[in-house]
């Protein structure tokens, strides 16, 4: 039995005694089921008696009390007590417990996920760059944390869609350009421009396949190298985030939104909403009417759109693309964008607290032998993704990255992140799961077949055998919390959590049997039990994009 079993069970008890009249007041729309910090107290706690008192005119004990009473004869429920001001402390029955293993090894990739956001289309934008340059380390932070969110938000249930946003449009495609163009006449980069290895390599590598650019005028070659330079980076950009295991749906060119009429179409939308008016010969959408600081403009003057102009325009042809909400991922200096966000949606009709998100994150420091590593040995500024890979591999920097709040800042050691020591989070989690598997590969070597042999949950009654238990039954709620609240870092934290308490049972609780022992029905429990565990860290580490080894 789940928490989501038993939620369900107290509010068919609560709504049967409302039916019968001994109880009045709201049928709760839901019911909260805790863990008790104090094992004694029970497996679950429940407050609902405290949430009814008031609209039941009753003090919240008596309330308790007769919930208790019959909850003591739903199934798998082995006893109910009423605690201090009105809690309910629930134990459940042992082979209800156990059962959990079972449902969960049969669920397969399946337990965890859930329909809390069904119905629900999301465009999840978390990475907004210029293709002129390698990702660096704030890029890394999102493409990790981003494709994260995206996979809770579909274990939740939502449609969801990813989406990079490319910045190729502005007067830096043209400093790009001018900087491959320099190198490759043998010229300084003009001071203004993109310096490093890598506009080295992309010039030797546009002059060996169209020398001919060379001898184009001056404003054509711009043109040539900036185009063939943007080609080159973008598939660059695009092949280091397929290897960090982070994929997108779509990649949203800046141009296009222009070119496409995008962006007219967004004036528009506006202009019929009622929220664009002319002042001083430029064109402005009133965004104060909805918690804007100052009312922005969409064209100046001279009749050249603004950037928030194509901020503005994107966000309606994502609602007219059919999505019904738009989340975005912003780095720490766009702090300004989050009301301006919401104020597009509202001036374009939509409601601004269910069409559009804003997440932003903090900043991400490297540290090797205390020391912060600041610049970048191939892009001459901040820390590259691909550097950040070489560095701990795509596992060590996912986890890290996921594994905090995106609001507050982080330092990664990358001492640790090389480790393989238990001081290590992602390398601790990795750890169980393979322990795990070995468990399970000596079985089948010993001829044991858990799975056919039977299985008698009822025997899973050692104090350890139940913490693990509760701790996967916690699972599909980890997961719809971090969809909800938009915390993927929810789930390898219950990963670090679930990892412990498997290595708690496994120290006290002999799996397989010695030697010449025979196999007892205890060892297949046992066994069950620890294909469960092995199932829900390799879901969990599916959602945050990292392996699940089976030999470490």
């Amino acid at each position: 039995m789940t928490p989501e079993d038993l939620s369900v069970a107290v509010r068919e008890c609560v709504l049967a005694l409302q039916a019968e009249g001994a109880l009045g007041g709201q049928p709760p729309a839901e019911v909260v089921i805790e863990r008790p910090k104090n094992r004694d107290h029970g497996d679950y706690a429940t407050p609902v008696a405290l949430t009814l008192a008031k609209s039941a005119g009753r003090p919240p004990r008596e309330i308790a009390a007769l919930v208790a009473a019959r909850l003591d004869g739903v199934a798998g429920v082995a006893e109910a007590e009423v605690a201090g001001p009105g809690f309910i402390n629930i134990r459940l029955a042992a082979d209800a417990q156990g059962a959990l293993a079972g449902q969960v090894v049969e669920s397969g990739a399946d337990y965890g996920r859930g329909s809390l956001l069904a119905g629900r289309r999301v465009n999840v934008e978390f990475i907004s760059a210029n293709p002129t340059g390698p990702l660096h380390l704030g890029h890394t932070r999102w493409a990790a944390v981003g494709d994260a969110l995206a996979r809770v938000l579909a274990a939740a249930g939502a449609e969801v869609s990813t989406e990079f946003y490319i910045n190729d449009r502005g007067v830096q495609m043209d400093r790009f350009g001018a900087s491959v163009m320099a190198v490759a006449q043998g010229r300084p980069v003009p001071e203004d421009g993109y310096h490093g290895a890598y506009i080295t390599d992309l010039a030797a590598s546009i002059v060996a396949e169209h020398p001919e650019f060379l001898a184009l005028p001056e404003d054509e070659q711009l043109v040539a190298f900036r185009e063939a330079a943007y080609t080159l980076q973008l598939a660059q950009q695009q092949q280091v985030l397929e290897l960090f295991r982070t994929h997108f749906d779509t990649w949203y060119s800046e141009r296009s939104l222009h070119d496409s009429g995008a962006v007219e179409r967004g004036m528009e939308r506006l202009r019929e909403q009622g929220h664009v008016f002319e002042l001083d010969g430029a064109t402005w959408l009133r965004t104060t009417d909805f918690g804007d600081d100052k009312d922005r403009v969409l064209i100046k003057a001279d009749g050249e759109m603004t950037y928030f102009a194509s901020d503005t325009a994107y966000y309606v042809d994502k609602r007219t693309r059919g999505f019904d909400t738009a989340i975005y991922l912003l780095g720490a200096d766009h702090h300004g964008y989050v009301n301006r966000l919401r104020a597009v949606a509202a001036c374009a009709g939509d409601d601004m607290d269910v069409s559009v998100e804003v997440l932003i994150g903090q900043l991400v420091k490297m540290m090797r032998d205390g020391e912060e590593i600041k610049l970048s040995k191939r892009a001459g500024t901040l820390i590259t993704l691909e550097e950040l890979v070489e560095e701990v591999g795509v596992d060590a920097a996912r986890y890290s990255l996921i594994r905090y709040p995106v609001d507050s800042p982080l330092t990664l050691d990358l001492d640790l992140l090389v480790q393989r020591t238990n001081d290590n989070p992602v390398f601790y989690v990795q750890y169980a799961h393979a322990r795990i598997a070995s468990v399970l590969r000596n079985a089948a070597e010993s001829g044991i077949d858990w799975r056919t042999a039977g299985y008698d949950p009822a025997l899973l009654v050692h104090e350890r055998e139940g913490e693990l238990l509760r701790a996967l039954a916690e699972f599909p709620a980890v997961v719809a919390s971090a969809a909800e609240l938009r915390e993927p870092h929810r789930v390898p934290r219950y990963l670090e959590s679930l990892a412990t308490a498997y290595h708690r049972f496994y120290d006290a609780c002999r799996v397989l049997p010695r030697g010449d022992e025979p196999t007892e029905p205890i060892h297949l429990a046992r066994l069950w039990l620890c294909a469960a565990t092995r199932q829900v860290l390799a879901n969990g580490l599916t959602m945050c994009g990292v392996t699940a080894p089976d030999r470490m």
